[in-house]
């Protein structure tokens, strides 16, 4: 079985360009879906999938 590698918020905003305060701002807003969250600390957690489709909705390209 092949697991899924989960980033934080932090992380996921550096892959996508954009702060982790404007990362939130579009869950809240509800421009995409709500990511997992730990279950241990309650930190957003998400996975490469994940980061791809919010590049696709962010419209960036890197």
């Amino acid at each position: 079985m092949n697991k899924a590698r989960y980033y934080s918020a932090t992380k996921a905003a550096q892959f996508l360009g954009v702060s982790k305060q404007t990362l939130i701002r579009y869950e809240n807003k509800k421009v995409f879906p709500k990511p997992k969250r730990n279950a241990l600390n309650g930190w957003r957690e998400y996975t490469e999938e994940e980061i791809k489709n919010l590049r696709i909705i962010m419209g960036r390209t890197r």
